[in-house]
C-alpha cells in the first residue's frame, strides 16, 4: 500500500498556486463556514462522489484538517480510491492560519 506523503502548509500553498493542486478541507461544516483556505473544497461524506467526478486521478490532492492528524487517514482513503498524488498537510488549518496563508473568512 502506498504511503501518504506529508507536506508543510507552505509546500501545500505553493503546490496549490503552481501546480493547480486541489486543496480539500475535511473539517466540519461549522469550522469550514467560519474560515477556510482560499479555493478549498469542503470534502465530506456527502460531497466525496461529486469531488471524485470533478477531479482527474492524476491531479495532486492536498488534504487539510484541524491539526494535520485526521488528514492522514482521509489522504490514505483517497489513495486507496485510485488518486495518484495525495498529500496530508502537516499542522492543518491551525498552521495555515499561523503562516498567514490566504483564507476566506465569514463573520
Amino acid at each position: 500500500m502506498e504511503e501518504v506523503q506529508r507536506i508543510s502548509v507552505a509546500q501545500a500553498h505553493q503546490m496549490q498556486t503552481t501546480q493547480q493542486a486541489r486543496l480539500v478541507d475535511i473539517r466540519d461544516i461549522q469550522a469550514f463556514t467560519v474560515a477556510h483556505p482560499v479555493d478549498a473544497y469542503h470534502l465530506t461524506n456527502q460531497t466525496i462522489a461529486e469531488f471524485m467526478d470533478s477531479v482527474e486521478f492524476e491531479d495532486p490532492i492536498l488534504v487539510l484538517c484541524y491539526h494535520g492528524i485526521s488528514s492522514v487517514g482521509a489522504a490514505q482513503y483517497l489513495l486507496n480510491q485510485g488518486f495518484e498524488q495525495v498529500f496530508s498537510v502537516d499542522g492543518g488549518f491551525e498552521a495555515w492560519q499561523r503562516q498567514k496563508l490566504p483564507i476566506e473568512a465569514h463573520e
